[in-house]
């Protein structure tokens, strides 16, 4: 079982200034509401995953709203240090596709590097649902995969 951690505090999250990013986001084009699920146990943790919020921010990926923070042990490859997980919900007009290749684009520019499968990262940001859509191709599998078998994902989510 995951155990909470701490939520993010984000001052500019109280509902107004939500209200108003809203509105200024994209006003008049159709967005999604999608969930991005995130963890972290390389480095400081709780900056990366801060950092990642920002950056999706500068990208035109409206944070909506981050989920609390678990300490959760890995999963398949077990010796490495606990996790940090959560789940954004956010809007964004772009594509499924364009949506991942902004997410690998931030895991990037945070010092994520692929290498070992389910090894430690700095960050990982994963798109677990998207509006009511389902994608199925060789780079993207909408709703994720392993959603069903991740505690760490669905406790999150949930909130």
């Amino acid at each position: 079982m995951p155990a909470l951690v701490m939520s993010l505090s984000r001052p500019d999250y109280d509902r107004i200034k939500l209200d108003e990013k809203r509105m200024a986001h994209k006003s008049g084009t159709l967005c999604q509401r999608a969930y991005i699920a995130f963890g972290s146990n390389v480095g400081q943790s709780v900056s990366h995953i801060e950092m990642a919020a920002k950056l999706m921010e500068e990208r035109e990926i409206l944070v909506w709203r981050t989920s609390a923070m678990y300490q959760t042990k890995p999963m398949y490859l077990e010796d490495q240090r606990d996790f940090l997980n959560g789940v954004f919900e956010i809007e964004t007009d772009m594509t499924p596709a364009n949506l991942l290749k902004k997410l690998k684009s931030i895991e990037k520019e945070l010092g994520r590097i692929k290498g070992i499968e389910n090894g430690p990262r700095p960050i990982d940001l994963d798109i677990l649902l998207y509006g009511k859509e389902t994608v199925n191709t060789s780079d993207l599998i909408i709703p994720h995969a392993r959603i069903m078998e991740r505690e760490f994902v669905l406790k999150p989510l949930c909130e």
